[in-house]
């Protein structure tokens, strides 16, 4: 069993999503969440690989590839990330958890996961609302999402300090209120600013509501669409703190985050 550290980061490959990503306003590569030696990369979208090296990410450190669902701005670097994390797989380690749609295919979408590389991982788990899978002192649990995609999850990950939750692509519903429970660390994926939600996603109205319930040590906001961009995603960020009262970071590309740094009483105010 590999031996973890106190050491934990949360590093932002990208930023972007929906309409914002074919502009490349920003990158949309996922995020990479390290707890000891163990290392997860979120949702590997265009521009996974390049940020990751411009951001010293060791890509064949890789534990885990978690995709949330089959949209390709969540998933359209999956297969090179696998490549890069098994050499082209010589190195036959580390898992994929996905939704199922990522890995069998949905009605009229393809699987996002090639039948070559999905041999290269040691393990590829279709996961569903409610899965369970420990990685040593790391348990991931499957949120339920209520998005286009009706397969997609979000991730919950109860580390050995914190627990950290990514919604990923949803409709606030009070299911997910419920999962979201006990969570230190929320990162929203929040597409529009105000009340403007369209397609099952988040807006700023739907992140305080989440933030006001859950009561995280901090919120993260990240995903964001041309809308949000054109709003002002540190205003929409100020936004939820000042309802919430709760420190809310507005993510950008390269952002590095230590999760217990915001365990104590007092933490750093976000934006």
């Amino acid at each position: 069993m590999l031996a973890l550290t106190s050491v934990s980061s949360i590093i932002f490959l990208g930023t972007a999503g929906g309409n914002a990503v074919s502009k490349q306003i920003q990158s949309a590569g996922g995020i990479i969440l390290q707890i000891g030696e163990l290392q997860f990369h979120l949702d590997p979208g265009p521009g996974a690989l390049s940020k990751a090296k411009e951001y010293g990410i060791n890509l064949n450190r890789n534990t885990v590839v978690l995709v949330s669902h089959n949209h390709i701005n969540h998933c359209s670097e999956l297969n090179p990330i696998l490549d890069a994390m098994t050499h082209s797989g010589i190195d036959h380690r580390g898992m994929v958890l996905a939704s199922k749609s990522v890995i069998l295919g949905h009605e009229e979408m393809a699987p996002a996961l090639t039948k070559h590389h999905i041999t290269m991982p040691e393990k590829v788990i279709p996961m569903e609302k409610n899965h369970k899978v420990g990685i040593e002192l790391v348990e991931i649990h499957a949120l339920m999402a209520e998005h286009t995609d009706p397969t997609a999850l979000g991730f919950k990950f109860l580390c050995p300090s914190f627990t950290l939750s990514y919604t990923g692509d949803t409709n606030i519903t009070p299911q997910l209120l419920q999962d979201l429970a006990g969570t230190d660390i929320l990162i929203l994926n929040v597409p529009f600013p105000g009340n403007k939600a369209a397609g099952m996603n988040l807006d700023t109205k739907a992140a305080v509501k989440a933030v006001a319930f859950v009561k995280p040590k901090v919120a993260i906001l990240t995903h964001f669409g041309l809308e949000m961009f054109k709003a002002g995603i540190i205003e929409e960020a100020r936004e939820v703190q000042r309802m919430t009262e709760v420190p809310t970071i507005a993510a950008k590309d390269g952002l590095l985050v230590y999760p217990e740094s915001y365990l104590h009483k007092n933490p750093v105010k976000g934006f």
